[in-house]
């Protein structure tokens, strides 16, 4: 794709974190931005922090809302005429074991980081294959490609897009469609503030690894130049990014790394 200057681009969970810089970000490179997430009144003032808030336009959405989507996909299209880069960046953290957690957490976590993405990628598949271009940047994570202790629910549901959207990948790469993924590793969110405990309630807590993580403008960076190089899948962030390799080469070593760190 080269340079994404000039293309217009919709982020989902661009109220905070990831989705908020990169509406920074991209809006300083001269794309045209729409911003999605639930609540309205704080993408407007993600928008009015824009360098040109007059190229960005808000798209209230929430990801669970299924049968809402379509609409949504509707209005999202016509707010700039077209689409060129989906970024699927919604989604929700976990903290709690495995015998302690209730059955509804789980699936909770697959329908916002699974199902809902899922639901709003294949709305607008017609629109990117009738064009015969278009691009879908997935935000996974680390656990998407390993697992570690208290995020089974979410490891399982970011693994899930990593078989998913490999397939789509596969399937519609003769309609010009490109698929990223994109597994950031600790970066400084609330992730871990809004991560599910056992019950259902956010954890209300910040770890020390996310607080010490990357900066989430210069992974928005990076990521940018993963979506302008086209890559089909790119880790970023520190040393924990390492363990992709050592999942793939040595497993068992991962897997005592792992039980070892006191990382939750």
């Amino acid at each position: 794709m080269g340079s994404i200057a000039k293309k217009t681009i919709w982020i989902t969970g661009a109220s905070s974190g990831i989705g908020e810089a990169l509406t920074y970000e991209l809006n300083k490179k001269g794309c045209q931005v729409i911003i999605s997430a639930r609540r309205e009144v704080i993408l407007q003032q993600v928008k009015n922090k824009c360098q040109d808030s007059n190229r960005v336009k808000i798209i209230p959405l929430d990801i669970e809302d299924f049968n809402g989507i379509k609409v949504k996909v509707e209005q999202a299209i016509a707010a700039f005429g077209a689409i060129d880069i989906l970024i699927n960046n919604a989604g929700i953290s976990q903290r709690s074991y495995i015998i302690d957690t209730d059955f509804e957490v789980y699936q909770k976590l697959i329908e916002v980081n699974y199902l809902g993405t899922i639901a709003l990628t294949k709305s607008l598949l017609p629109h990117f294959t009738t064009r015969k271009a278009g691009h879908f940047v997935t935000v996974t994570s680390l656990m998407g490609k390993f697992g570690s202790p208290l995020r089974s629910g979410y490891c399982g549901a970011k693994h899930a897009l990593h078989g998913f959207f490999d397939v789509l990948r596969m399937e519609h790469e003769k309609d010009g469609i490109n698929v990223t993924l994109v597994c950031p590793g600790f970066i400084q969110t609330n992730i871990a503030k809004n991560a599910l405990t056992a019950d259902g309630t956010p954890q209300n807590e910040m770890d020390t690894a996310t607080e010490n993580g990357m900066s989430v403008t210069k992974l928005a960076n990076k990521i940018i130049r993963a979506m302008e190089n086209q890559k089909f899948e790119v880790y970023i962030g520190g040393k924990e990014t390492l363990a992709v390799y050592l999942k793939r080469f040595f497993p068992r070593l991962l897997h005592k790394i792992v039980l070892k760190s006191k990382v939750t």
